[in-house]
């Protein structure tokens, strides 16, 4: 099995050395995504507005790979501040909504540029 590097059009462009997921088999791990606007390169005003595009640009990821967000079956996020957990959970519902992928939500001291919110996945089909 050769693993395949995705780099989707429809998100933001990677800010380091890596790709936005790969596919490995029926499994696509994507890389961490914060709430930059993949056509302005800006970060998104507050916690709100950055899960908002963080999961937009996860959507775009996983639809640009063949999957969708009911295929995602972890995610990992990641809080500048845990005073952000409630908002960031109604974003997050609103999301996904019927689907309830497993989830470690962590507090972290720092994200790149200074952003309150990133998520990473993993998705399967079948």
């Amino acid at each position: 099995m050769k693993n395949e590097y995705i780099l989707s059009p429809s998100a933001p462009a990677a800010i380091g050395p890596y790709s936005h997921a790969v596919k490995a088999g029926k499994m696509l791990f994507i890389s961490g995504q914060l709430g930059v606007n993949p056509q302005t390169g800006t970060l998104a005003e507050g916690v709100e507005a950055q899960a908002d595009q963080a999961l937009v640009n996860l959507r775009n990821i996983l639809e640009d790979s063949g999957y969708t967000l009911a295929d995602v079956v972890k995610t990992t996020v990641f809080l500048k501040d845990m005073e952000h957990f409630a908002t960031v959970n109604a974003v997050y519902a609103a999301a996904f909504g019927d689907f309830k992928p497993a989830r470690s939500c962590i507090a972290v001291a720092a994200l790149p540029r200074a952003a309150l919110f990133e998520i990473e996945s993993i998705a399967c089909k079948g």
